[in-house]
């Protein structure tokens, strides 16, 4: 089964429901581009499960690649402050899991497709990382 690829970022952002684009998570770029991780990570796992040894790095980059964005949707329904900061912990953590397995993933996957999720999960883990301090400064 071949997954919908996008070609460029404007192209994903044209598929995106117009549900989640009114949504005010999405004025965050942070959470835009955790939902763009978790497309990819789908499109790459394709490729990884053609190999028996990529099946298990699909199965954790699956898990952890779309906990990013769904842990920040979460959050962002109980308001501010401690618990919100605290999901956005989760959220990091799964980022930099995500991050980590692409590493592990990296001898079956083309490197500038390694280079590319990498720069984009380095991107991901400063946001929340700064969102998340801001968030404890919340009571």
């Amino acid at each position: 089964m071949t997954i919908n690829v996008f070609s460029n970022y404007d192209d994903w952002v044209a598929q995106v429901p117009i549900s989640i684009k009114q949504d005010l998570l999405w004025e965050m770029d942070v959470y835009r581009k955790a939902l763009l991780i978790s497309d990819l990570v789908w499109i790459d796992c394709e490729t990884l499960l053609a190999h028996a040894l990529g099946k298990p790095i699909a199965d954790q980059l699956l898990r952890c690649g779309g906990s990013v964005a769904a842990n920040m949707e979460e959050g962002y329904g109980r308001g501010f402050g401690n618990d919100y900061a605290r999901f956005l912990r989760i959220a990091l953590g799964s980022a930099r899991e995500a991050r980590g397995w692409y590493y592990r993933g990296r001898r079956l996957l083309k490197p500038e497709v390694i280079d590319h999720r990498m720069h984009l999960l380095d991107t991901i883990i400063a946001g929340l990382v700064t969102m998340a301090n801001q968030q404890r400064k919340y009571k």
